[in-house]
Order: structure tokens, then C-alpha cells, then sequence
């Protein structure tokens, strides 16, 4: 992170506009604290990248959250290219004075110079490729993928500046960190799976109970009475997974359902949309 903070604070003077892509899942969890402090001082753009997956109802909500804080705020989705457009408008917006004072002196045609910021797995690399209309920057579906800089010529205007996506050594908070790990930003490897999922659960059953016994063919009453039972609320909802275990085959040997499997049933259903749109923070 040192490193990835003093290359992106010297690269700063080349630019002129810092894109800052965030999932639109999780705005707050998904925004590098020790970036947004680099790049405060520059004209800046947020992206809410992902909103294909994310809650409409939230979505205008966020985007309200950001534009009342001062900022250009585009919602994207970089598979289909909702949005793309729209990003490269407020650029130009936000440039428009300057330019217009480099033609009075005479320097036509000077090139806006952008850098693209965000945490891995917030879909950079996908962006970039959208909006350059090429297989610019190398695509992953695991985080972490874009590993240097590297300069990228959007259209006889715009250049565009790829930086390391890179995750702050110590987040403020346990949501943060579970924020994290359900969008699969923290590497499943590195925390226990079925304890991921446990918390999405609890999560959806509290906010999008509907979304889960929809996708689950899940028997409402059923589960009103699981919650309901009086024992640990944690071994309620594990009777839940072990539903959703069961629905989607996922027993082994002695009729037992596999918990590593539902776990990650759930986890992927969530990362791929087939839960619905979904947000997990919310503007309080």
C-alpha cells in the first residue's frame, strides 16, 4: 500500500481528473480511505460500477449521497456499457473552464489527462475496456489482476491512466471486512467460507427475505418457524443454509448436507445477480 500511495500521489501531477470506480453494492466499504485522502484535492468523478447488481431504490439513493458531498457521480455497468457515456461527458464538464482558458491562450487541442483509481474487484478493468472500446487492460474475475500502469487513449480527448487496484491495511470495521468478502474483494482462501456466508444469510433474511425463498423455492411459513424457534439465533439461520443445502442438492454421504458447498451456492448466487439486485449498505 506504501508503494501503490506514492506512485499514485507523484502520478497525481500528471493529471487532471481522477476516476474513482466504486462497487455500488458497497459505496463506503468498496472507497480506500487512504486514496479518497490522496486524491481530494483533484476534480473527481465517482463511479458506481456494478449498479446491474445492486438495488435500484439504493442506487438513487447513493447517487443523491454522493452529488449532495460535491461530487460527479455516473452509475455504470460495464458489462453493457450503461453509463459509459455519461462518464466521459462529466470529465469533459469538469474541464470545460480550464480548456476554455488554455484556447484563450492558445494551447488548442491539449489532451485531458485521467487516472482511474479503485480497490481490486470493483470491475476497473472491465470499465477501462468499455469505455476504450478495446481489450485495453487485462481482465480477471479473481481481484487483483491489473498489476502496473499503464496510459490508455480513450478518443482524441481523453487519455486514461490505470493505477495497481490495492486494499487499505486495516479496515475500520467488521462490516467493512464482511462487505468485502461477500463481493469476493477478500479472497475466499483467506476467510472461513461457510462464516461468510452464514453472515450474507442473516443479511438476506433480514433485507431481501423475499429474494431468498424465491431463489431457493423456499417455504415461507417454514421459515418464519425456523426464525422463531426459541434457540441461538446463529443455529436458526445454519437451519436455513441447511435448507438452501438441500434444495440445491448439496448432500454427501449419511444424507448430510455439505456446508462448504451451500456456502458457496449462496456466495456465488450473490456475486453473479441470480439473487436479485441487491445492496448491502444502506444510507442511514
Amino acid at each position: 500500500m506504501a508503494k501503490t500511495r506514492r506512485q499514485i500521489t507523484e502520478d497525481l501531477k500528471l493529471v487532471d481528473v481522477v476516476i474513482e470506480i466504486l462497487d455500488a453494492r458497497i459505496p463506503i466499504s468498496s472507497q480506500n480511505p487512504d486514496i479518497r485522502q490522496i486524491v481530494q484535492n483533484k476534480k473527481r468523478v465517482i463511479v458506481l460500477n456494478k449498479c446491474d447488481l445492486s438495488d435500484e431504490n439504493d442506487n438513487k439513493k447513493w447517487m443523491e449521497y454522493f452529488i449532495k458531498s460535491g461530487n460527479k457521480v455516473v452509475l455504470v455497468d460495464s458489462n453493457t456499457g450503461k453509463g459509459i457515456n455519461d462518464v466521459t461527458k462529466q470529465v469533459r464538464e469538469l474541464m470545460k473552464e480550464d480548456l476554455s482558458k488554455l484556447s484563450e491562450k492558445g494551447r488548442i487541442g491539449r489532451k485531458i489527462r485521467v487516472m482511474i483509481v479503485g480497490i481490486p474487484n470493483v470491475g476497473k478493468s472491465s470499465f477501462i475496456n468499455r469505455i476504450a472500446k478495446k481489450s485495453s487492460a487485462e481482465v480477471g474475475n479473481k481481484p487483483g489482476v491489473t498489476r502496473q500502469k499503464q496510459w490508455i487513449r480513450i478518443n482524441e480527448e481523453i487519455e486514461l491512466m490505470d493505477t495497481p487496484g490495492v486494499l487499505w491495511p486495516k479496515f475500520e470495521s467488521n462490516e467493512i471486512a464482511l462487505n468485502l468478502a461477500f463481493t469476493g474483494t477478500i479472497k475466499d482462501e483467506i476467510l472461513e467460507i461457510t462464516e461468510i456466508a452464514y453472515h450474507l444469510t442473516k443479511f438476506l433474511l433480514e433485507n431481501y427475505k423475499n429474494n431468498l425463498l424465491q431463489r431457493y423455492s423456499l417455504d415461507e411459513n417454514i421459515v418464519n418457524e425456523i426464525l422463531t424457534q426459541d434457540q441461538e439465533e446463529n443455529q436458526n439461520i445454519y437451519e436455513i443454509m441447511q435448507l438452501i443445502g438441500r434444495r440445491r442438492g448439496a448432500v454427501i454421504s449419511g444424507g448430510n448436507v455439505d456446508d462448504e458447498k451451500t456456502s458457496k451456492i449462496i456466495l456465488d448466487d450473490f456475486r453473479s445477480g441470480k439473487l436479485g439486485k441487491i445492496t448491502l449498505e444502506k444510507i442511514k
